[in-house]
């Protein structure tokens, strides 16, 4: 934890300015509807319908709970991007009440294959904080799970051991560019040319833009969801 309070006041921000990041995003980003509409329109229409229900769902979960969790990340586009590719092996970072990791688990349990493989660590201000960690997450779908709660530093290379190669991988943990940088190196060795790669909040920093630039992916887009932006790399078409 004294890590993440370090890494919040000293951090690097990437090679490019807050101001021109954020031009540089705005400038970049696309309506992911309009793709997702262009790619399958029936299944994006199955998508918004599940992330009603993840959100129905998770309000029930919630509604319980005196303490306040966190958002999900894009899950109708996490879902609608897992049905479509089919993925067999899916790995993401930042977890907290689930959103995600149900949309994921929602599309896997559809799809009739794959295992997600989540990272994460404890709310370290609330009593017995491990119940929390994927609360809205149904437990019929959990049985295509597997979720490491030390934090990524110490869950990545667990996870590693267990997988051949990463076909979707999701960052939604530490939001920092050192922590973003980190795990990035980490899974390198199990990506393929066809593996795609979904970063949360890239306004928080330059890491995604840094990126495009030094790697220079031939698919890649930038969206916004719910005030907030994200960055895929990879191509969508089958």
């Amino acid at each position: 934890m004294l890590k993440k309070v370090r890494l919040r006041v000293f951090d690097d921000k990437g090679r490019h300015k807050s101001n021109d990041n954020l031009e540089w995003i705005k400038k970049n980003c696309s309506d992911f509807e309009i793709i997702a509409k262009g790619i399958d329109e029936k299944l994006w229409d199955e998508a918004k319908q599940a992330a009603v229900k993840i959100e129905e769902n998770a309000g029930e979960k919630l509604n319980h709970i005196d303490y306040k969790l966190g958002g999900g990340g894009a899950y109708p586009f996490l879902y609608f991007i897992t049905r479509h590719l089919k993925p067999n092996t899916i790995v993401e970072t930042g977890v907290a009440a689930g959103y995600s990791s149900y949309s994921f688990l929602e599309a896997i349990n559809k799809n009739g294959k794959g295992t997600l493989f989540s990272s994460d660590f404890p709310y370290f201000r609330l009593p017995n904080p491990e119940q929390y960690i994927g609360i809205v997450v149904d437990e019929n779908l959990k049985n295509h799970w597997n979720l490491y709660i030390d934090g990524d530093d110490l869950n990545i290379p667990k996870i590693l051991n267990k997988i051949n190669e990463i076909d979707l991988f999701h960052y939604d943990s530490d939001k920092s560019y050192s922590g973003r940088v980190s795990v990035s190196s980490m899974i390198k060795s199990r990506l393929s040319e066809n593996s795609i790669l979904i970063y949360d909040d890239i306004q928080d920093n330059s890491h995604f833009y840094d990126c495009i630039e030094e790697l220079k992916p031939a698919n890649w887009l930038v969206f916004a969801f719910e005030g907030k932006y994200v960055g895929l790399i990879g191509n969508l078409e089958k």
